[in-house]
């Protein structure tokens, strides 16, 4: 073979000075090869003698080809040489023998040549949504929006380069188009797989059913395009049948279980969302899809898995659509072993959208956090061992059934013990919480906490001795028994009580984890949960995250080519640092990310008006929430209803929502309030009513989408900064401080801030939406922080004047 074929002339040069230099000894290499399969580059990874030569598997990681030298001439592999060429073709390198005046060359393993990447032209794929492009031609009312155009440019450049994109586009901008045309030109020329993360389950249905379709037609390319969700949310077709032989323990559920088995017998998705009703969890749980107890190719039902169904769509795809939680679930498995060229979770990508990622921190935090409560133990013990009208069932039986040495009284009397120490755990909390809420274990109030560590620690204990008892009786079943499904449902059990066991440990091994916050809480249940309980409180564990940044990076922002952000509300004050340090881009290589901010199309300066009553006691006065009450009823009586009021405490919406609906008994207006029905249903009747008034906190500052006359004027109780007190936000603060920050204009103004935009962003959602937004915190006017909330939305008409005055103005704006 001739030699030039593999290697260039400086490379064969260079091999031979290393190998002369060693004495004619075998030398180790590790090479680079370009897209044609020549060696362009070699880096000496290891020296040896005559006869061998060891493998530097740092320097092997790095290269296309390894390549080692026999000095006698003769190239014939030796058995070593055939192990090592085979385990290094699993990574896709290949593995030359060549001779010391390097004039030969053996190849045992052919390298997998890389392939030629073809960058995207910004003004070609910009321009399927100009005035002359393709979208244009589709729809004779199509307005070209040039903000939209740059922001096409900016994704394809961010693919080019193989950037870290954080992009803030404005509502109306049309950010989905902006992204999905050159991810999906990109895919179309690269064979890429490119994965869109996203915040809410509206946008990943919109994305699959209207902008993806609508895209394809836009580039007039098919690209396959799968939304992937966790296997929590398909049935089990094994575990239903299983449960189906239980069927009459289900008690009251009975007619819903016979419903979802009679489902499955039509449904071509085995997707929960696909029940015209919703079932109970834990129904639920009972028949859904888990990976701890997965037969996997021993299941009988494997040929009909929808599970399966799913991964093999989704291992074709070269778009996937999938929420924040799955992908982080993905990249905890990445981050476990799994690496990032097989598939984990999802199938392998190394290109990721993150669309509404001004919530990834906190989908992050949400995810690595671990949680623990007297429920989710209880639960697990009921699938072991339960108690229902005098009889006794659970998994404990067939495995005692199957066992040939019965522990099943010991490890009945053992659930007993665990019980009563989740009742004492909870005892202790509640005497040690009373009314705060919430409290950190730290070192300030560790003495607190003595009572509840003692009871923490019988607890681990008891949960131990359940979990060994049933691995000890589980060793004693034959073999040929060994692959009955309720092993693995029971593994499954044990598993999760296997979590519970290390959540106590790190909690009594506080002191010893710097990078978590331990912090307890006492919680309240919905009506509808506590409606058979003494009680509807319960007490909770909880082990958080203090810092997701570096997680970020070394998961995500590290190992992927490139990354794109975007969403309405990134930065503050016209920066995005602390955006960027907060969710880990701040650890990126600066020139590798690229920032881009395109202000939304719409008429905010006409339409739009940010009015400050200055006759407003301030939030820390005792005259202030019934300037509140009264405020806000003025307000909603000059718009005619059709207001969103938005709350940051739920015991001030509470009393304001109780005095506006007596005061507007009579007027036609009607209140409805966060909390009295479900989201969904809610904001369906806000739309419908024009006459309508929606109270609301919490997750209704983001993501409420209601364009037209329903919604006309946007209430802010009250600048939305965190609880001082709430246990994350105080150990983060610490930190700060601890870095010689200062905690308040560091983190609680700008996540202020940020909730700030979002709300303020509910108002408009079209080009002819106008209306009024009014702040009832004077702080935003008279504050030196409040000119950075007023620095982060867009320009519009403003007004600071006594309430009688703007709701004047509100009047004559809406009529």
């Amino acid at each position: 073979m001739d030699i030039h074929n593999r290697f260039t002339s400086d490379v064969i040069v260079e091999m031979r000075r290393h190998i002369e230099a060693a004495g004619g000894n075998e030398v180790f290499f590790s090479g680079t090869i370009n897209e044609s399969g020549i060696v362009t580059e070699v880096s000496v990874g290891a020296r040896g003698n005559e006869h061998e030569v060891p493998v530097n598997a740092f320097v092997a990681r790095a290269g296309s080809v390894l390549i080692h030298n026999h000095p006698s001439g003769n190239l014939r592999p030796s058995d070593a040489d055939l192990s090592v060429a085979s385990r290094v073709s699993e990574n896709a390198q290949g593995f030359y023998i060549i001779n010391n005046a390097v004039d030969a060359v053996y190849v045992v393993m052919e390298p997998i040549k890389p392939s030629v990447t073809v960058p995207l032209s910004s003004e070609e794929a910009s321009g399927y949504l100009s005035s002359t492009g393709p979208l244009a031609k589709m729809s004779p009312d199509y307005e070209e929006r040039p903000v939209q155009q740059q922001l096409v440019k900016a994704v394809a450049e961010c693919f080019n380069k193989n950037g870290v994109g954080v992009f803030e586009a404005g509502t109306g901008v049309g950010k989905s188009f902006a992204y999905l045309i050159p991810s999906m030109l990109w895919v179309s020329k690269n064979k890429e797989r490119v994965v869109v993360s996203t915040g809410t389950i509206n946008l990943q249905q919109q994305l699959l059913e209207k902008d993806i379709p609508a895209a394809e037609k836009i580039i007039g390319k098919k690209i396959k395009a799968v939304l992937v969700k966790g296997r929590q949310n398909y049935v089990c077709l094994r575990r239903l049948d299983e449960a189906g032989r239980e069927r009459d323990l289900f008690s009251e559920e009975t007619e819903v279980f016979d419903r979802i088995a009679a489902w499955v017998q039509e449904t071509k998705t085995g997707d929960r969302s696909d029940l015209s009703f919703l079932p109970p969890d834990a129904l639920w749980t009972r028949v859904n899809s888990e990976a701890d107890a997965c037969l996997g190719m021993r299941c009988p039902f494997r040929e009909k898995c929808f599970v399966m169904r799913v991964r093999k769509e989704a291992a074709d795809a070269q778009l996937l659509v999938v929420n924040h939680h799955l992908l982080f679930a993905d990249i905890e498995s990445r981050l476990g072993g799994a690496g990032y060229d097989d598939a984990a979770v999802l199938p392998p990508y190394r290109r990721i959208i993150f669309d509404e990622a001004h919530g990834i921190e906190n989908a992050a935090t949400s995810f690595f956090s671990e949680s623990l409560n007297r429920f989710k133990i209880g639960k697990q013990l009921n699938l072991l061992y339960r108690q229902r009208r005098g009889s006794a069932s659970g998994f404990l039986y067939t495995v005692a059934a199957l066992a040939q040495e019965d522990y099943s009284a010991e490890i009945e009397a053992a659930v007993a013990e665990v019980k009563g120490a989740l009742l004492s755990l909870e005892e202790r909390g509640f005497e040690m919480v009373q009314n705060e809420g919430s409290l950190r274990l730290h070192e300030a109030t560790a003495m607190r906490f003595g009572e509840v560590l003692h009871s923490l620690s019988y607890l681990q204990q008891q949960v131990a001795k359940v979990t060994g008892l049933m691995r000890d009786m589980m060793e004693t079943i034959a073999d040929e028994d060994r692959d009955v499904p309720v092993l693995y449902e029971t593994k499954s059990v044990l598993r999760r009580l296997d979590d519970a066991v290390a959540l106590c440990k790190q909690f009594l091994d506080w002191n010893e984890h710097p990078d978590s916050v331990f912090w307890v809480e006492k919680r309240r249940l919905s009506p509808s949960a506590a409606k058979n309980l003494d009680s509807p409180y319960y007490f909770q564990l909880y082990q958080t995250p203090l810092d997701i940044a570096p997680l970020m990076n070394e998961g995500v922002f590290e190992p992927m080519k490139s990354a794109v952000c975007t969403s309405a509300t990134l930065g503050i004050g016209g920066t995005f640092n602390f955006w960027q340090r907060r969710t880990g881009v701040g650890f990126v290589e600066r020139e590798r990310i690229l920032e881009g901010v395109f202000p939304s199309p719409f008429p905010y300066k006409t339409n739009l008006l940010l009015a400050v009553p200055r006759d407003a006691p301030f939030p820390d006065s005792r005259e202030y929430q019934p300037y509140v009450e009264q405020a806000v009823v003025r307000l909603i009586e000059t718009a005619g209803g059709r207001t969103l009021v938005l709350f940051t405490s739920y015991d001030s919406l509470r009393r304001a929502c109780d005095a506006a609906r007596n005061a507007l008994r009579s007027s036609g207006i009607t209140v409805l309030k966060q909390g009295e029905d479900d989201r969904f249903r809610l904001l369906s009747a806000f739309k419908n009513d024009r006459a309508s008034v929606l109270f609301a906190t919490d997750s209704f500052w983001e993501g409420v989408d209601v364009p037209g006359d329903s919604l006309s004027q946007v209430v802010i109780v009250k600048l939305p900064f965190g609880v001082p007190s709430d246990p994350v936000f105080a150990a983060r603060s610490e930190l700060v401080q601890a870095r010689g920050g200062n905690p308040f204009m560091e983190l609680s103004v700008p996540e202020a801030v940020i909730q700030f935009r979002q709300g303020f962003g509910r108002l408009i959602r079209r080009g002819d939406d106008r209306g009024a937004v009014v702040v009832l915190d004077r702080r935003i006017m008279e504050k030196p922080y409040g000119r950075i909330f007023l620095a982060s939305i867009p320009e519009c008409r403003r007004m600071y004047d006594t309430l009688p005055v703007i709701c004047d103005s509100v009047e004559k704006m809406l009529n």
